[in-house]
């Protein structure tokens, strides 16, 4: 086990140094930071004690090296818009998007699960027929697009739901929280129903398929075979059985969730990490969108990497084909 750790290791920091490698060149090459973050009236004295400081008179290993000792202490600069460290932006903008895909995530498996049960053990029935159409059609439709739709039906028409904002935030220590206030729950409900849509599809489809093929094995007919309730072989036998590979698809979606709940929150105009990027796009606010990179491809190589190690606590055969390079299973 130490071995496989040490590898997954390795190979997570290989991949943290490429997306940092890809971060360097959009802070080194998309514009002059220099040009950037003076205006135009600066003299050329200026503009050369700025690059000075900021390194880009160095050759270009040594500012790689500068760029990634910096990251990993967390210093990303400067935002050229904002005119504040870039990692405290994040780290206000963080609470936002958790809060949001934490919620997503809870209604994908509090509504996907029930739904991937139902349309498995009733694959027959009218409802579950209707149930795949729909899921479908969410798994087509984009987010923004539902986004503004369920803005124009809850809060322009209905009025029940506000259509932007996080709501009224409760402070604990630098984490900010809308959970604990009626407004910030009520803002969460479409931003996060709009975020778990697909999330929701996905668990569902998921679930029914690994039911339908959990079923047909021999351990659930030998539990028929001793007159188990019907109840007792779907829940207890077929679903608990089912449960890991969609715990673990899950647990990776949450990255996904995190990197792409940008649409969701600009649409929305939710103060989270991806309206600060999109925002530093719309300004070209370089910093803010290489630590964002950063940022992001961390939390999928965590995950990623704490995936494998569960699967490798779970089934040893993993362990040796990882580190004999699949040469066992030939």
């Amino acid at each position: 086990m130490p071995a496989f750790l040490f590898k997954r290791l390795l190979n997570s920091a290989g991949v943290m140094l490429a997306v940092a490698f890809l971060a360097f060149l959009i802070f080194r090459f998309v514009g002059d930071p220099v040009e950037l973050m003076l205006n135009e009236q600066a003299s050329q004295q200026q503009r050369d004690e700025l690059r000075v400081r900021l390194g880009l008179d160095k050759g270009f290993v040594l500012q790689y090296a500068t760029f990634v000792g910096n990251a990993v202490r967390g210093d990303f600069g400067i935002s050229y818009r904002n005119q504040q460290d870039v990692f405290t932006l994040i780290s206000e903008r963080f609470p936002a998007t958790f809060e949001l895909v934490l919620v997503a995530t809870f209604l994908s498996l509090a509504v996907g699960v029930p739904l991937g049960v139902y349309t498995a053990i009733r694959r027959d029935s009218f409802i579950a027929k209707t149930l795949q159409f729909v899921s479908v059609l969410g798994v087509s439709l984009p987010s923004f697009a539902l986004g503004i739709l369920f803005i124009l039906i809850f809060s322009v028409t209905l009025q029940w739901l506000p259509a932007f904002g996080r709501g009224e935030v409760v402070q604990i220590g630098w984490w900010s929280t809308g959970l604990l206030t009626a407004s910030g729950r009520k803002a969460l409900i479409l931003p996060g129903i709009t975020l778990s849509l697909f999330q929701i599809t996905l668990v569902m489809r998921l679930v029914r398929a690994e039911m339908l093929e959990t079923m047909r094995t021999d351990f659930i007919r030998f539990a028929r075979a001793r007159g188990l309730p019907s109840r007792a072989v779907h829940f207890g036998h077929a679903l608990r059985n089912c449960l890991m590979p969609v715990i673990t698809v899950t647990g990776l979606q949450i990255g996904n969730l995190i990197a792409f709940a940008l649409v969701t929150e600009t649409v929305f105009q939710w103060p989270g990490m991806g309206m600060l990027f999109v925002q530093a796009v719309t300004f070209v606010d370089i910093p803010v969108m290489a630590a964002y990179l950063i940022v992001v491809s961390f939390i999928f190589v965590t995950l990623n990497t704490l995936v494998d190690l569960t699967y490798a606590w779970v089934d040893p055969r993993l362990r040796e084909d990882a580190l004999t390079g699949g040469a066992n299973a030939r």
